[in-house]
């Protein structure tokens, strides 16, 4: 004879039942995506962990070639990172290294065209401004004027400013175009407060286009205080 007790675990076991039977296939679905995406997870983090000992690997192959002064080993490394590791910041460490040497060894060529790809290629708004930086130097000593004017143009981060005002000024010099050259380097001067060694740099040039940077300083504005009654 069934006991109370009995009928309220029957009850019990055709509520699960019936549970299951209504959402059931969810309830494994849902499971097998957490899983599927813990596993993802874990398999894309093992993956970044690789790709970041593998680039730091032929970082490594290419500071070596660096050393030896090496263009051809540098080369080699830098196209196997720009293939394999473009998005890491091995890469585009690996472009200025790779940019600075081989313009040593007197390959401008190819010294351009790799801070031409870390200008264009590189995540770091930093890396990207300090390739456009030397790409435009290299241009200038090449007296591509407009090419390098044109790397200076566009955004830059906040910091940079100073510098990219200091190049442009020289662009302009080279070019004859002493007054954009003015404007440029009062820009730099003003951009460099606080940094001893840059102004004074700065008061070089602009006392080699005419401008006495003591009539450069800074216009105070003050703030009227306010009255209370």
């Amino acid at each position: 004879m069934a006991t109370p007790l009995d009928l309220e675990e029957q009850e019990q076991l055709d509520q699960l039942k019936h549970f299951w039977t209504t959402y059931g296939s969810l309830i494994t679905w849902v499971v097998l995506i957490a899983a599927g995406a813990f596993m993802a997870w874990n398999g894309w983090q093992y993956l970044q962990r690789t790709k970041a000992a593998q680039a730091a690997a032929l970082y490594d192959e290419l500071e070596r070639g660096a050393q030896a002064g090496d263009t051809a080993r540098i080369e080699r490394a830098l196209t196997d990172m720009k293939e394999k590791f473009a998005g890491t910041a091995y890469a585009q460490q690996a472009g200025l290294l790779a940019a600075k040497t081989l313009h040593e060894k007197g390959n401008g060529e190819a010294s351009r065209a790799a801070l031409a790809w870390v200008a264009d290629k590189a995540v770091d708004p930093g890396y990207q401004a300090i390739a456009k930086l030397r790409l435009s130097a290299e241009l200038l000593d090449s007296k591509a004027y407009d090419d390098a004017l044109k790397q200076l143009s566009g955004s830059m981060p906040k910091e940079f400013e100073p510098l990219v005002a200091d190049r442009r000024g020289d662009i302009y010099l080279a070019q004859g175009k002493r007054e954009e050259a003015k404007t440029e380097y009062r820009k730099a001067w003003a951009g460099f407060e606080g940094r001893g060694d840059y102004r004074r740099l700065i008061e070089i040039k602009l006392n080699a286009v005419g401008v006495d940077p003591k009539t450069l300083a800074p216009t105070i504005t003050v703030t009227p205080a306010k009255t209370t009654s």
